[in-house]
């Protein structure tokens, strides 16, 4: 029954890759669409029978664990990466060094809601990347809760001043596409610590970015903007269970008292590296484009989904198109950035020596959504060159249906734009991600291994029809 069900299974991806190529045939140019089809095919076939971005990804969390920024793991990222890339037998590997800052979580934080003198329940709670520290006895006041910068406003210094504010603004849970909802939300984050520092606020506790009610606190990145150091106040993320304690506890007693207590601290910045690998072009050497995701992670967990799945997917691409003995006719980089998750700094230094060096780039594909099953890829490009992009879609239609749609590329890419290169981002199926972003939860075990390698392939057949179709008169900044 077995042998029967491989038959039938292997009978139907066949029967789906005919339909497709039948579909083709009405299109002009249909042989060269016909060759991109089984070309397409050959990729994915190498991805999910002979892929390696899974035990990639075993060693990069599993052995090595989370990357922030500037610490010993993600130095052991960087030359666990580079060695692997120089073992496919690309033309070039080398490391790009960028100075990156370093902070330091220290020891676990603790807090808890006191209802009465003597009588308090624990909650967990996490450290915001970037903050400063309590004092050493840890924090105790009175409590605000607010959903907004306009709400603390209202309430001023008079209703702020020696109290923690509780920013406790839930992503909303109707949008479909929860990167809006993340969207909507992550400003309390970010900036919520500056906002209430300036009416006299003692600490911040912010909702956890997650759309599920759970117990895990969600970390990210927060900024004083130009807040002097004396008047930083720290700031915490609560889990998502802990915040509708908190919010519940506070109706029912306005006079309760919160207390928590973290040991991070900022550093001198450190040199790291964005790691490159390149095959070069066999016709248009001088013209660059470039597959990649962040080595980074934060610290909690092991930086699985965000974004050791975008890297080693970038890898795997260069990878499958060895393997399938594709030349490509553009210069092909897989680049592992450094410092997204605090600072972007390798987007950043990766775009000033392209500049400085005076490189072409056409297109660049980023991976950081995840490593869930692909949905399709988002455009930030000129109207023709879109109009050029859509015609691929009937060549994914063996392929989950992926959708080719307008939209943005991704954080590290960003820095190329003004290039006016085509920008792509890898578009998974986010209904999971923020269950595991940023969090202890973002765990090799939650990745699923035939996901991954769907993306991979995905990710790889773009950029093979994006070298082989070329753009040219189609980038620049015009119709964007």
């Amino acid at each position: 029954m077995k042998n029967w069900n491989i038959k039938m299974n292997m009978k139907f991806g066949k029967l789906a890759v005919a339909l497709a190529l039948l579909a083709l045939a009405w299109i002009p140019g249909a042989q060269a669409q016909q060759d991109d089809a089984e070309m397409i095919r050959r990729i994915y076939d190498l991805a999910l029978t002979e892929g390696k971005a899974y035990d990639w990804l075993s060693h990069l969390t599993n052995q090595i664990g989370g990357r922030l920024s500037g610490s010993v793991q993600a130095q052991q990222a960087v030359d666990y990466t580079r060695k692997e890339m120089e073992a496919l037998g690309l033309d070039r590997v080398w490391l790009q060094p960028v100075m990156v800052p370093k902070w330091v979580r220290g020891t676990p934080e603790f807090a808890y809601i006191e209802s009465t003198p003597g009588h308090t329940n624990n909650v967990p709670i996490c450290a915001l990347g970037g903050s400063v520290a309590t004092p050493p006895a840890g924090i105790k006041a009175p409590v605000v809760e607010v959903r907004s910068f306009e709400e603390l406003a209202d309430l001023g210094r008079e209703g702020v001043a020696g109290k923690i504010v509780f920013f406790n603004r839930p992503m909303d849970p109707t949008l479909i596409h929860t990167f809006q909802a993340y969207g909507g939300s992550v400003n309390q984050r970010h900036g919520g610590a500056a906002e209430a520092a300036r009416y006299g606020a003692v600490g911040v506790i912010v909702r956890s970015m997650n759309l599920r009610l759970d117990d895990h606190p969600h970390t990210g990145s927060m900024s004083y903007g130009d807040l002097p150091a004396d008047q930083q106040i720290p700031a915490a993320a609560i889990s998502t269970n802990g915040a509708e304690l908190l919010s519940t506890t506070l109706k029912l007693n306005p006079d309760i008292q919160f207390y928590f207590k973290q040991n991070c601290r900022q550093m001198e910045e450190v040199l790291s590296y964005n790691v490159i690998g390149e095959i070069k072009g066999s016709e248009h050497p001088e013209e660059y484009m470039v597959v990649g995701g962040h080595l980074d992670s934060w610290d909690l967990g092991s930086g699985a989904h965000d974004d050791g799945a975008g890297c080693v997917q970038s890898m795997e691409v260069l990878r499958l198109l060895v393997k399938a003995g594709y030349k490509p006719r553009h210069t092909l980089r897989a680049v592992m950035f450094m410092n997204e998750e605090n600072g972007l700094r390798g987007g950043t230094k990766y775009a000033e020596e392209a500049q400085k060096n005076r490189e072409t780039h056409v297109f660049a594909l980023e991976s950081d959504s995840g490593g869930f099953t692909p949905r399709g890829f988002t455009f930030d490009c000129t109207d023709a060159a879109f109009s050029k992009i859509s015609q691929w879609e009937p060549l994914f239609m063996p392929y989950l249906d992926l959708q080719l749609s307008r939209g943005g590329g991704g954080a590290d890419i960003g820095p190329l734009k003004p290039q006016g290169l085509i920008l792509a981002g890898m578009r998974p199926d986010s209904q999971r991600y923020f269950d595991y972003h940023h969090a202890e939860t973002d765990t090799f075990d939650a990745v699923n291994r035939r996901e991954l390698e769907l993306g991979a392939a995905a990710m790889t057949s773009l950029i093979y029809l994006a070298d082989k179709t070329g753009f040219d008169g189609l980038t620049g900044t015009q119709g964007r």
